[in-house]
């Protein structure tokens, strides 16, 4: 029961071919730069050294019949024909408000997500490149949408309304929708199985911390608010998005300083952040590691995220009534010690209390909290694909 999962960027196309029997990996791989030149793929088959090849890669559509010949290829291969492939599942970052879970694509689907190109003009574009690209070569294999935005189509109005004339939301769709919703709901519920409770018993904060990050209300196994919004720029310091911010702090700036609208776009996603507070990076390891020899500004922004991070923790438990449980993610989550130590000093008397040997731990599942503390501190590494492979199993394999 073999399940392929696709994560299509403007230029790249990610791939994991699952074995849905036992969840088991059998390989993943990276087509990079495609319409570019240096166009490449990476592949790694369980097992087995990495494999690598440079090869002319105009469009998605060569790039995934690249991919499905190399899992047919009688060495890097896992599949011996197209037809052991029982469906394909695909990451789409936006389903604006019609969609609140997974569904198996149809036209109507695809004219949904083409509806919500202005919501997410970087990605749907690009998901919708994939989706399109895979029909055409398994015109009969069943495909999949799994939408970063659905697990956060439970939040309350009274957390997704902005504070605008209401004719904007009801024209416009101006809203909160979040992302990074596959990732929330993955850790929440692994969450839940670590500390051996029925995750519709726990309010938990889930903190998926990157070069792109979010931070998440899950109350009873459901998102109630979420730091990201309308776009992926509020919330706290990125690696090149500023975070929350005054807007009119941008509309000043675009007056005095005679920034245009995609100029001053391009300031907050790609010259803000920690690239923009430290002037060393957007990667905090380089940060952190400016920050350890007393580099003043990588201190600034190393304390701006931290606190970021408690704010919303503390802000979320208010909002939730209570907290069982905080989780921390994604690349900075799952590996800063420093990050994880700070951001949670402070929330002693909620009763969170880290564990400086414990949280010792980098890229695996771990308790980092003090033993018998009221509030559970966990690091569980995010795992989209499996929630992509799972849903597409679900929904297209009888």
């Amino acid at each position: 029961m073999k399940v392929l999962v696709l994560n299509c960027g403007s230029s790249s196309l990610k791939y994991q071919i699952f074995d849905m029997k036992n969840e088991d990996v059998l390989a993943k791989g990276l087509v990079e730069r495609i319409g570019i030149d240096g166009s490449r793929i990476k592949h790694e088959k369980t097992g087995k050294d990495p494999y690598k090849a440079d090869i002319a890669i105009p469009n998605h559509k060569v790039g995934v019949k690249i991919v499905l010949d190399t899992l047919l290829d009688d060495e890097q291969g896992v599949l011996k024909s197209l037809e052991e492939l029982r469906a394909v599942g695909h990451r789409v970052v936006h389903g604006g408000e019609k969609f609140a879970r997974s569904v198996v694509i149809d036209q109507e689907v695809l004219d949904v997500i083409e509806e919500c190109v202005p919501l997410a003009p970087l990605h749907n574009p690009a998901n919708l490149m994939g989706i399109r690209a895979m029909i055409d070569v398994l015109p009969n294999a069943p495909q999949v949408a799994v939408f970063d935005t659905a697990f956060h189509q439970t939040m309350p109005d009274y957390a997704y309304i902005y504070g605008i004339p209401f004719h904007y939301y009801e024209k416009q769709r101006v809203r909160r929708y979040g992302f990074h919703g596959t990732s929330h709901f993955y850790v929440a519920n692994r969450a839940a199985e670590m500390l051996g409770k029925p995750v519709e018993d726990l309010k938990i904060v889930t903190c998926h911390l990157g070069n792109g990050s979010s931070i998440a209300a899950v109350q009873g196994g459901k998102s109630v608010d979420t730091s990201l919004g309308f776009g992926t720029v509020p919330g706290v310091l990125m690696g090149t998005r500023c975070g929350e911010i005054d807007p009119t702090v941008i509309l000043y700036l675009m007056e005095q300083e005679g920034i245009d609208p995609k100029s001053m776009s391009h300031i907050l996603h790609k010259e803000s952040g920690i690239q923009g507070v430290s002037g060393i990076s957007s990667d905090l390891r380089d940060v952190e590691e400016a920050a350890s020899k007393n580099n003043p500004r990588a201190t600034l922004a190393l304390n701006i995220l931290c606190y970021g991070i408690r704010k919303y923790i503390c802000a979320y438990a208010g909002a939730m009534g209570g907290i069982d449980a905080i989780v921390f993610t994604a690349g900075i989550g799952e590996n800063s010690t420093t990050v994880r130590e700070m951001a949670c000093t402070g929330l002693e008397f909620m009763g969170a209390n880290i564990d400086r040997e414990r949280n010792n731990v980098r890229g695996k599942e771990a308790s980092i909290g003090k033993p018998g503390s009221p509030v559970s501190i966990l690091v569980v590494p995010t795992n989209e694909e499996l929630v992509i492979a799972r849903d597409t199993r679900n929904l297209a394999i009888k």
